[in-house]
């Protein structure tokens, strides 16, 4: 891929942030703020393609498959996020969901430069990761020609696998290879070229979008509560707790002693006490319902 940057809208000055420099600190974070206010109805626009895009995953983690993340820089830390956020939220095993960036772990917090430029290292991190055809890969890059995003997401093709680009360029040479393009067209940023600003927002959002919307049909979350957390810590064991109490109007006491005989497990926790059943009985229906709460406590 030849390296030209000058049509790239990611790369395009911004006319309206060219006096930034001479601004006082009220009026640059006024004016970030307004440009900001943009990136929701970028997002908006692509609502057909993110529909289509979490559609996929859903059918593929819902048979066994998992969902990749692959980026560089920004694009592969928003990745590294989103993925390592779902086993606390959804109780998720941390296979399901993963984030892979240029460089590896370390790129995490200091910046691996060169990476990025070998379409190469792209394909050969989903080796190691053992990407395989019923995976999706979605593919992040602001720019949409990342060489080491490029390179992902032939690989994914090769095997036949779902791919998506995630970019915030039209008609981008990612988007154009990957089965279903992502294109967040949020305008110049504030600074030329700053792709972690609006870009990366917009990209944040869509991310939020994919996963929890996934979620949501694999029935880890009951009416708009996150039934399937996983109760690690003090704060989350006090929410699982509250959970409970809310969703079944059991006291505090009953709440604890069925989280606590459901070894923290909440969906069962809460079949337990709607139904009127034992841990193993509201695993088993939980089981016949294919996770879902409410399917659960209905055939209790």
């Amino acid at each position: 891929m030849e390296l030209d940057l000058s049509a790239l809208m990611t790369e395009k000055r911004n006319e309206r942030t060219v006096n930034i420099d001479q601004l006082s600190t009220l009026e640059i974070i006024q004016l970030m703020n307004k440009e900001d206010q943009g990136v929701a109805l970028a997002v908006q626009n692509c609502l057909p393609e993110i529909e289509k895009a979490t559609n996929e995953i859903y059918q593929a983690l819902k048979i066994g498959g998992r969902l990749f993340y692959l980026g560089a820089g920004t694009s592969g830390r928003l990745g590294v996020i989103d993925a390592s956020e779902c086993p606390p939220t959804f109780r998720t095993d941390p296979e399901l969901v993963q984030g892979i960036m240029a460089g590896g772990t370390k790129a995490i917090i200091t910046a691996v430069e060169g990476v990025e430029d070998n379409p190469f290292e792209g394909k050969n991190d989903l080796v190691k990761a053992d990407f395989q055809k019923g995976d999706v890969l979605v593919g992040i890059a602001a720019s949409g020609r990342t060489p080491y995003v490029y390179g992902g997401i032939e690989y994914a093709n090769s095997l036949g696998a779902t791919t998506i680009a995630l970019t915030a360029n039209q008609n981008s040479e990612l988007g154009n290879i990957a089965q279903i393009a992502i294109e967040v067209i949020v305008g110049p940023e504030v600074l030329t070229g700053s792709t972690r600003l609006k870009a990366a927002t917009a990209h944040k959002m869509v991310l939020n979008m994919l996963t929890t919307t996934t979620m949501i049909k694999l029935g880890k979350v009951y009416e708009n509560l996150m039934v399937d957390l996983n109760a690690s810590n003090v704060k989350l064991k006090e929410r699982a707790k509250n959970i409970v109490m809310n969703v079944t109007g059991a006291s505090e006491e009953v709440a604890e002693v069925s989280l606590q005989q459901a070894n923290n497990d909440v969906k069962a926790a809460i079949v337990m006490v709607k139904g009127n059943v034992n841990f193993e009985q509201a695993l088993l229906l939980l089981q016949q319902s294919e996770g879902f709460v409410r399917k659960a406590i209905e055939r209790a």
